[in-house]
């Protein structure tokens, strides 16, 4: 039995390749900077509101709480996070930057605006909304159940 080889890259294997080069990228200029991804989403996400629980915070960066708890003791023991029990929940506990995590989180932000502007280089801002949209397609695509078989 002879295999067919298409004619050009399928577009999901080139989409999974190009965001597995461009994710591993970014997560080597958080590196050079002093971060990781999940210390960037942590940060930014509590730079983005005040006193969220583990349970909220662990929602909103898509990290399942036993790994966010790992994160957030290293965090925590490096001083940019610290954690208290909730007032209204003694099970659940809130978290908040410190002033050494606004410091990181302002560090790491440069590095992911340089990263942006390194990663659109040559592409237009119109292309950059038109690739949105495509993006957002596929992942409707992909959400929906198949309607051909």
């Amino acid at each position: 039995m002879r295999i067919l080889r298409p004619a050009v890259t399928p577009i999901g294997l080139q989409l999974a390749a190009t965001a597995r080069n461009v994710g591993r990228a970014f997560n080597q200029a958080l590196t050079e900077a002093g971060g990781s991804l999940p210390i960037w989403l942590i940060l930014a996400s509590l730079k983005g509101s005040h006193w969220r629980t583990q349970l909220e915070l662990a929602r909103s960066v898509g990290i399942e709480g036993p790994t966010l708890t790992r994160h957030l003791d290293a965090m925590e023991h490096a001083g940019l996070v610290k954690r208290r029990r909730h007032p209204d929940d003694r099970r659940a506990f809130q978290v908040e930057l410190t002033a050494a995590g606004e410091a990181m989180h302002k560090e790491l932000l440069k590095s992911v605006i340089t990263f942006n502007t390194r990663l659109r280089r040559g592409i237009s801002a119109d292309e950059v909304d038109a690739l949105r949209d495509i993006l957002e397609r596929m992942a409707a695509n992909v959400a929906e159940p198949d309607s051909d078989g």
